[in-house]
């Protein structure tokens, strides 16, 4: 049932993409904003409740209706209500609009447009930005992106609690952002709980993801950049990502601030500094290629999730 839920829902988003702006996400970014509202006194432990509340409101309904037809034996309908979560959880098409329209722009020569769609997506500064930095940061964001909204959501789906550890891994990353990034929460000590669980939440998942970058790319300069590289971003997770996703593509990646005392914000470009000799990341400069071989490569790693899944979804048939 993993599998074809799995599928369905990315047979369904094909054809209908849910908007990142939609009324389901829209409810969730009013409850942490009410949420916040009510317990952010400026102390961790209030982060915490807050974050045990918002998981206890969304978390705990879905993994009843889903242990509650499962025990009726109602598989259709628990079917359908795996389909319905994988698919709200899931956002491989929310912001492929984003990187397809960048593509094209810059495919076109048209910088400008180009830097303003980056500047939507990503919530930066896009100002006298060329177009390798251009495809650098969508490249980025695109790698980042996928993990957290398809390659996590797989992982956790996983799980016995199935859809309910879906929801609990999207909203555990959407509160470690809502709760951090914005101008008046940056330092603030509600965040720091919510940004701490989605780190362990997502200690597993990073890395599988990573492996899967590597096993459909260049292994040895995944593997290499990883071991080497990924330790020396701010963001740990993040680093792994990148390391190994530029790894793969033989593309360099970011530029890791070695030793970072600070967190980056969760979707915002990574601090350019200026490497040493020894410090400078493998692979060539981003460019209109790299945007290609990016598609290329989240779809193969797509592609090999997906047949792992029939895998262990056959031997537990089998078995």
């Amino acid at each position: 049932m993993t599998f074809f839920s799995i599928l369905c829902a990315l047979l369904i988003e094909q054809l209908k993409p849910l908007r990142a702006d939609n009324q389901v996400y829209g409810g969730i970014k009013a409850l942490a904003m009410r949420i916040e509202g009510w317990f952010n006194a400026g102390e961790p432990k209030n982060g915490r409740m807050g974050w045990i509340l918002m998981m206890a409101v969304l978390v705990l309904p879905v993994a009843l209706v889903y242990w509650v037809l499962q025990y009726f034996g109602l598989v259709f309908l628990a079917f359908a209500w795996n389909v319905a979560i994988v698919y709200l959880t899931l956002g491989f098409r929310h912001y492929s609009h984003y990187f397809t329209s960048i593509q094209l722009a810059l495919n076109n020569g048209d910088e400008a447009s180009a830097r303003t769609l980056l500047a939507e997506w990503a919530r930066i500064d896009t100002v006298g930005m060329d177009a390798t930095e251009i495809a650098r940061i969508a490249v980025e964001m695109s790698l980042i992106t996928t993990h957290r909204s398809v390659f996590g959501v797989f992982f956790w789906f996983l799980m016995p609690a199935g859809p309910a550890c879906a929801v609990l891994y999207r909203v555990s990353e959407y509160l470690a952002r809502a709760w951090n990034e914005p101008e008046h929460m940056r330092n603030e000590a509600f965040g720091q709980f919510a940004a701490k669980a989605f780190y362990w939440i997502d200690w597993i998942p990073v890395r599988l993801t990573a492996i899967a970058f590597a096993v459909v790319g260049n292994f040895e300069d995944a593997i290499y950049a990883w071991r080497n590289f990924a330790n020396r971003w701010a963001d740990e997770s993040r680093g792994i990502i990148l390391a190994a996703g530029g790894g793969a593509m033989g593309v360099r990646l970011g530029t890791p601030n070695e030793n970072a005392a600070q967190l980056l914000p969760v979707d915002a470009a990574l601090v350019d500094l200026t490497d040493t000799e020894n410090d400078v990341l493998p692979g060539e400069e981003p460019s209109l290629r790299a945007l290609q071989s990016t598609v290329g490569l989240v779809w193969r790693a797509l592609i090999l999730w997906m047949i792992l899944l029939l895998l262990l979804s056959s031997m537990v048939w089998l078995g």
